[in-house]
This record gives C-alpha cells, sequence and structure tokens, in this order.
C-alpha cells in the first residue's frame, strides 16, 4: 500500500475530530485526565502535524486549507479550531500539574502490576515515567510554537486570556520534564563475572570469542567514551570510580522514571519541589530509544528558528544533548562490535538488565544505530546491514510473514506486548510492569527514518517496499466499528486467526501516535529532492549534448512558409532544453526525459523538411 502522508493525515484527523470533540468542544472523555502519556500522545496527533507541515497548520485561520477544515468540521468551524486546540492543551496542563504547582507525569494506566493478585496503589500509579518526560518535550515545544503565531492571529480576549496562561505552564512543564529527564539518566556499571557483565560479554562475543578477547575489545572500543563520561557527567562516586577501572563494564541511557538518590538539578524555573526518585540505576534499552526521540526535538531547525527556549533551558537543553550523544554512541558501538558479525544481527537481542529477550529489544537498539547513523555520515555498508535487519524484524514479527498455528508471537508481540519489570517500585507497592504493544508502528517509523536517511538507490528502493508493506499491515489494525472508528489498534483485523484478549481501554494512543509521527516523517521523505543516478546523469548528458547540436544545426535550415509554426515549435524546444539542462544534476530522470522528447521533435521536423525536399 502506497503511503500518502497527506491522505493519510486527513484520514486520521477526520477519525480524531469524531472520537474526540463534542459539539465543537474538546471531550477528554473516560479515560481522559488518567495517564498524562496517552494525553499528551492524544493532543500531539493534532498538534505534531499541525506545527511541521505547513499545510496542515492551524495556527492561521486565514491559511487553513479547504480539506483540513472539512475533515475538522465536528472541532469547529475554520476560527474556532485553533481557539479550541488552546482550550484543550490548557486543560492538559491543569490536569497534570499538582496542588503545588508542580507539573505531574503521571504513567496512569499504563502502569501493570506484575502481581495479578494485587492492584497498584495510587501512589504508584501517579509515578512520573520517562515516556511522559520525554513525550511532554515534544508537546510543549509543538504548542509553544503554535502559540506564538496564534497569538497574534486572534482577536478574542478569552482567549488571549487562556493562551497568556497556557504559555507559562507550558513553559513550566517543559522545564520540569528536562529536569526529570537529567534525573532519570544512569549510568550503570558492573564486573564482567557478575550476571549482567556475563550477559553483555557472551552477547559481544556471540559465542565465537572469549572473555578475555570481548573485554579487551570493549576497553579499546570504548576508552575514549569512559573517559568522556567520567569528565562531562556528574555522577555518584561509585560510579566514577568505577568507570575509570576499565576492568569494569557499563551501560548507559535511561531509567524508567527518576533514579533513586538523584541529586536535584539547579534551576530558576518555578517547577516546584523536586520528587525523590525510585528506580534503579538501571538503562531501559525503551527508555532510551523514547528519551532520545524526544531530545532530540530540542535542536531541530524549528525549535532554533523560532526560538522556543528560555536561556534556562537552553542550558538544560545542552546537558541533555551531551548525554543524548554519549549514548548513541555507546549503543552504536555496542550494536556494530563485531564487524564480522554485528551483534544487532543476531536476533533477538538480549537485554542485561531485565534478563530479557525479544524482537522488541532488537528493533530498540536498531532505533539508536538509525539515529547514531542520522547524526553522522552513514556508510553504504552500515545502511545496507541495517536494512536486512529491519528486513528481518518484519518477518520474524510476522509483519511481512504469515503467522504459524497458535503463534506465540502474535501475543507477545502484537497483543499484550513485552511486559518490562519496572526496578525500584517495589519500594512503594507490588512490582510494576510497562507494556510494549507497539513493534510494528516503532518498526514502520524507523523504516521510515532510514529511508528518509538513505542516498543509496538499491536501499531507498527496499527500505521504501518495507515501509509499504508494514503501512499496509498498520492500515488494517484501524478500529472498524464502535469507539475510535478510523484510530488503532485492532489487532485481530490483522491476525483474524490469533486469538486476541481484548483490551479494556478502546484507543491506543501509543500507536495512533506513532502513526501520526510516520506520516510527517514521510512528508519530509517525499519533500527531499529525490536520490541522484550518476549513469542517468551521463545519459542525460550525452542527449542533451545531441540535442543542442540538431538544434544548431535545424536553426541553419531555411524555415518554410508555414506562417511561423516552425518558429514557435523551435522556441518551444528551446525552452525544453534550458528545463532540461537546469533539472540534469538534481532531477536527471527528468531531463532525460525531456531532452527524448526533444530529440523526437527534432527528428519530425527534418523528416518533414526531407519529405519536402522529395516533393519538389
Amino acid at each position: 500500500m502506497q503511503i500518502k502522508p497527506r491522505q493519510h493525515l486527513l484520514d486520521i484527523w477526520q477519525a480524531i475530530a469524531r472520537h474526540s470533540f463534542d459539539g465543537g468542544e474538546w471531550d477528554w472523555g473516560e479515560w481522559g485526565g488518567v495517564s498524562s502519556v496517552a494525553d499528551a500522545e492524544r493532543l500531539l496527533c493534532l498538534l505534531y502535524p499541525a506545527t511541521e507541515i505547513p499545510a496542515f497548520r492551524l495556527d492561521d485561520p486565514d491559511t487553513t486549507q479547504d480539506d483540513v477544515q472539512q475533515v475538522l468540521k465536528k472541532a469547529g468551524g475554520r476560527l474556532d479550531i485553533p481557539a479550541n486546540i488552546v482550550t484543550a492543551a490548557a486543560e492538559f496542563m491543569r490536569t497534570h500539574t499538582g496542588e503545588d504547582k508542580r507539573p505531574t507525569f503521571a504513567g496512569g494506566y499504563y502502569f501493570g502490576s506484575a502481581d495479578k493478585t494485587k492492584e497498584l496503589s495510587e501512589e504508584q500509579r501517579q509515578l512520573g515515567v520517562t515516556d511522559s518526560f520525554s513525550m511532554s518535550i515534544t508537546l510543549c515545544l509543538a504548542t509553544l510554537g503554535f502559540l506564538k503565531v496564534y497569538e497574534t492571529r486572534t482577536r478574542r480576549s478569552d482567549i488571549k486570556e487562556t493562551i497568556a496562561e497556557l504559555r507559562a505552564a507550558t513553559s513550566s512543564r517543559l522545564t520540569a520534564a528536562m529536569v526529570s529527564l537529567l534525573r532519570s539518566f544512569t549510568v550503570n556499571v558492573f564486573d564482567t563475572d557478575s550476571s549482567q557483565g556475563r550477559t553483555l560479554i557472551e552477547l559481544l562475543g556471540q559465542g565465537r570469542q572469549s572473555q578475555r578477547q570481548v573485554l579487551n575489545k570493549f576497553q579499546n572500543r570504548f576508552r575514549p567514551l569512559r573517559a568522556a563520561i567520567v569528565e562531562s557527567v556528574s555522577l555518584g562516586i561509585d560510579v566514577e570510580e568505577g568507570l575509570k577501572d576499565e576492568n569494569q563494564l557499563f551501560e548507559c541511557g535511561w531509567a524508567w522514571s527518576l533514579v533513586k538518590d538523584a541529586p536535584e538539578i539547579e534551576t530558576d524555573e518555578p517547577i516546584g519541589p523536586q520528587p525523590e526518585g525510585v528506580a534503579n540505576a538501571v538503562p531501559y534499552l525503551y527508555f532510551t530509544v523514547v528519551a532520545l526521540d524526544g531530545i532530540q526535538d530540542l535542536f531541530s531547525d524549528r525549535t532554533l528558528t523560532l526560538g522556543l527556549l528560555n536561556a534556562e533551558q537552553q542550558k538544560l537543553a545542552e546537558a541533555l544533548r551531551l548525554r543524548w550523544e554519549l549514548t548513541q554512541q555507546y549503543w552504536s558501538r555496542i550494536a556494530r562490535f563485531d564487524a564480522d558479525r554485528w551483534p544487532l544481527e543476531d536476533l533477538p537481542w538480549r537485554t542485561t538488565g531485565q534478563k530479557l529477550e525479544s524482537e522488541y529489544f532488537s528493533l530498540s537498539v536498531a532505533a539508536i544505530l538509525v539515529h547514531d547513523l542520522m547524526r553522522r555520515r552513514a556508510t553504504d555498508d552500515d545502511l545496507t546491514r541495517t536494512v536486512g535487519v529491519m528486513e528481518r524484524l518484519a518477518e520474524r514479527g510476522r509483519i511481512t510473514s504469515r503467522m504459524t498455528v497458535d503463534d506465540p508471537v502474535i501475543h507477545e508481540l502484537h497483543n499484550m506486548g513485552v511486559k518490562l519489570p519496572l526496578q525500584g517500585s517495589e519500594r512503594v507497592g507490588p512490582l510494576m510492569t510497562w507494556s510494549m504493544t507497539d513493534f510494528s508502528a516503532q518498526l514502520l517509523k524507523r523504516t521510515v527514518q532510514l529511508c528518509t536517511l538513505s542516498r543509496n538507490l538499491a536501499s531507498h528502493d527496499r527500505l521504501l517496499r518495507l515501509a509499504e508493506d508494514i503501512f499496509d499491515h498498520m492500515w488494517r489494525r484501524r478500529i472498524r466499528d464502535g469507539e475510535g472508528v478510523g484510530l488503532w489498534d485492532n489487532i485481530h483485523a490483522a491476525y483474524p486467526d490469533a486469538e486476541i484478549h481484548k483490551r479494556r481501554v478502546p484507543v491506543s494512543w501509543s500507536i495512533t501516535e506513532r502513526v501520526t509521527e510516520v506520516m510527517v516523517q514521510a512528508h519530509e521523505m517525499y519533500r527531499q529532492p529525490p536520490i541522484r543516478s550518476l549513469e542517468l546523469t551521463e545519459l542525460a548528458r550525452a542527449l542533451l549534448s545531441e540535442s543542442a547540436h540538431l538544434l544548431g544545426n535545424e536553426q541553419m535550415e531555411p524555415a518554410p512558409t508555414d506562417a511561423g509554426r516552425h518558429g514557435m515549435e523551435l522556441r518551444n524546444i528551446e525552452v525544453k532544453l534550458r528545463r532540461a539542462r537546469s533539472l540534469v544534476d538534481e532531477q536527471p530522470g527528468t531531463a532525460y526525459a525531456l531532452t527524448l522528447d526533444v530529440l523526437g521533435q527534432l527528428d519530425s521536423l527534418a523528416r518533414a523538411r526531407e519529405a519536402a525536399d522529395r516533393g519538389v
């Protein structure tokens, strides 16, 4: 199924308007306000495209396009839509701010209990989660950019008051989210003989290298990165001493929440008291990927151009950027540890901290590798091998291959998902879990990101075909009836023969938001110039040379008495040749086609003249 970002986004927006607006006003419904993650994802389904794609802008009613206005008619008229979005965003900020004026980042119903006989306490459901910290950065930046334009377009005094309140609350939440991400970053140091150390050694050595060989290679490869972390990141004394010992292994990334005993971050911004952390100082692949996605938005062209960060936030952003770069470098080197056979290619990936293995973790490592490939100039070999991993993940995830009888993959990756035990949560109640059910949506997102990055024709073609196959799978999984029609997630539609456990929440905002992100990414991909073929460029230049020569020859012939038609035809040929010359470097295929047309016209003129000469 071809990905058509504009049409598919319009379909998604129409479904959101049908689901989340009642009489032109935003309606959070039964599940609104319970999870800050889900609420942020729902708002981002509208705000992210509206602030990233000019054709979907809603902040200036005078530029709202007709088809956009038509699909959002349940959200109000042209002037009402941005006002209603501002009101909804203000409600979100008020709902997810504590009585002490501190922004809250509750996971809510996204948290589960590892013990089915015990319910989570309200205190546990209110714990902040890295997913919310990261999602809040993206939401706050989108909201601030939206307000920057809309406040100059509206004359409604009540909305101007709401905008002022919303801007202050959004800025405060943005700072709090950045501080929370700094406090949930961690470096875990462990001995080679520990359970975690043996798992990492086995993962990197793949049964083909001894522990000593792997350790020596780890020491050499990570010596500069180890030194950079010690010198640049403030860590506990035990961690810093452990990192200086090269016989110790380490991992870096983000824990699931604020790390226990994480020091407070000094800031002048009014974010209220900084809560105590409960999470063990252990990085999680899933939460690391989520954090990297949010932090990246702090350095986007849009954020810098609009000046969305104040001076204090810029300092925090720089601290996060350092951790962003260190983490990408670490996991990218781990993924490609052995040049002959990457650990990433040995599916499925095994986590050291949680001692789990799944294709989802392979996808998480691949996602970090994609981040790193986008940051630096990737080699064709890196891209080709990463494409191969993506294709295998799609096959193993039963997206591009058929399911087997009683296939466990459907249950483990798509239905109930991969369950992460949230280490440290048992300090305040029963052990908590976090379920990841968005394997297909994440795979689609990373495939489109790689496709945007790739400038190799063969790799780009493979990635585009894979993205279209995954998107076809995802589009089938839209809800067909009941609440949330046109949104996600109806797994049964993709796997009709599988036994699917019905989820209590009617709409998966995490999957819906991921698909929306993909449409924005696909829009960016199609906006790029097409990949240039050197062979086609040479052919186009050869055709241009021949065309210019034949045109010059034709212009030396006496003009026939045809009321000026011959002269008009020659001028038309000159225009086409000028156009072909201007495109030959960027669009050699188009230049080739134009020049072929010119050659056909010139040949027609030559044959007409020969016929006339024979007639004489």
